[in-house]
């Protein structure tokens, strides 16, 4: 059963017959995480480094945002019983899709805002496929952790 992560949306999962899937990561950022010993899976699709750029909005949806989504996402897998130190952590999106000149680097704000979020709660990133002007897919699959990302022209790969 494919449980869809949308745009500024996030999902997390105990249900081992459950694959989490996000689509079309562009400036965009995937976040999978997974813990092999509570089984527990989840995903985040955030557009945006900082929840500051739109207080309203974040209130209404913390998932749009990196400061405001990495922390739920964490927080939700916490509660099905997951544990930070044995998290695996997949990082991909980040692209210049629309923005190839680098005007606004929406792509590389998101990718440097989720380093420095990690990096300052001793979190490691175990697998990051970011940058680039590719869109890409993250699939995780709940029961074992398998992680495939596809990237635009390359095709799909497990991690």
């Amino acid at each position: 059963m494919s449980l869809i992560v949308g745009v500024s949306d996030m999902k997390v999962s105990d249900d081992t017959e459950a694959t989490l899937v996000t689509y079309s990561l562009g400036s965009c950022i995937g976040v999978a995480i997974y813990d092999a010993v509570a089984r527990v899976g989840g995903l985040l699709h955030y557009m945006l480094p900082e929840s500051s750029l739109d207080p309203e909005k974040a209130k209404k949806n913390p998932f749009m945002f990196a400061d405001t989504g990495i922390p739920a996402l964490f927080k939700a897998a916490y509660k099905l019983g997951a544990k930070k130190q044995r998290m695996k952590v997949i990082v991909a999106g980040g692209a210049e899709i629309l923005d190839q000149k680098g005007v606004f680097n929406i792509g590389k704000r998101n990718d440097a805002a989720i380093r420095k979020m990690l990096h300052r709660n001793n979190v490691i990133i175990d697998y990051n496929d970011v940058g680039g002007v590719v869109n890409r897919t993250i699939k995780l699959a709940v029961n074992n952790g398998d992680t495939w990302i596809k990237v635009s022209g390359k095709g799909e790969k497990k991690i």
